[in-house]
């Protein structure tokens, strides 16, 4: 086995069987597991996607919220054993990959993405 053989061997070990189904501009909930010393707890993270970015186990994707009027952005590997669940809320109507115009935009009306219509 060549050595290329051998990391995605390891990759798709690593990767989840149920990966969630959601894109850029959706609005999604992520549960995260925090450690505190040592207890587990879960911490939800509600926001929009901003962007998912690489292939295959080193997929990410960031979500943008407004905290206390102030922009806080996370980005979580998409497979990661510290990533309980991602659940989409609403579908986003987008034209873009990549959402960076929503980190100039202030206000909680302006700084929304329009809904997907099923």
């Amino acid at each position: 086995m060549t050595d290329k053989e051998i990391i995605e061997g390891i990759e798709n070990s690593q990767k989840k069987q149920e990966a969630p189904e959601f894109n850029v501009g959706d609005t999604v909930r992520v549960s995260a597991k925090i450690k505190e010393g040592n207890r587990e707890r879960i911490q939800v993270f509600e926001g929009i996607v901003l962007k998912i970015q690489g292939g295959g186990d080193r997929t990410t994707f960031t979500v943008r919220k407004l905290s206390n009027g102030i922009g806080v952005e996370k980005t979580w590997p998409l497979h990661s054993p510290n990533v309980d669940k991602v659940e989409v809320v609403r579908k986003g109507k987008v034209r873009r990959a990549k959402l960076y115009y929503l980190r100039d935009r202030v206000g909680r009306k302006a700084s929304k993405v329009k809904e997907q219509v099923q």
